[in-house]
């Protein structure tokens, strides 16, 4: 009886020990410690670039993309016609222009102008643990105002 009570058991056992974790289609975990380690490498880029900036991006699905950006000098004004940019700084400050015209930008690739001025925006002091919401057809531009660097995740909702 022991015996067979033991095979029973062994028999269970057997599934959830070989079962394998299976994730659903598209799920993605950037841990603290994986984005700390990837800024590591960011800066390395950003400091060796002429622009003083290097961008990650993470992934791109159908409707979103994530990306790691880190800024060591004020970034160009831009804008999309049809995407929303979430922020959650990770690191430093900065100053958000946002808003106003788009003056002297260029078309970049489809639905996205980059370079030019934002006339008549306004500004908002950002740092760590904040989250900003742009939606699409605004101008914005990241501005470092003396600081050394800026890291942040971005999210980019399509199809606005």
């Amino acid at each position: 009886m022991t015996k067979v009570l033991l095979l029973f058991l062994f028999a269970l056992a057997i599934p959830i020990l070989t079962a394998e974790e299976t994730m659903p289609q598209g799920f993605e975990h950037w841990t603290a410690d994986s984005l700390k380690q990837l800024d590591q490498t960011l800066h390395s880029e950003a400091d060796a670039n002429a622009n003083h900036m290097s961008v990650r991006r993470l992934g791109d699905f159908a409707n979103d993309t994530f990306m790691l950006s880190r800024r060591q000098a004020d970034g160009i004004a831009e804008w999309h016609e049809n995407q929303v940019d979430v922020f959650f700084v990770q690191s430093g400050s900065a100053t958000l222009l946002v808003g106003g015209t788009l003056v002297g930008a260029e078309l970049v690739e489809p639905h996205e102008k980059r370079k030019g001025t934002i006339q008549g925006g306004v500004r908002r002091k950002l740092s760590a643990g904040d989250v900003v919401r742009i939606p699409p057809q605004v101008p914005h531009q990241i501005l470092l105002d003396g600081s050394k660097d800026f890291t942040y995740f971005v999210v980019k909702v399509k199809g606005y």
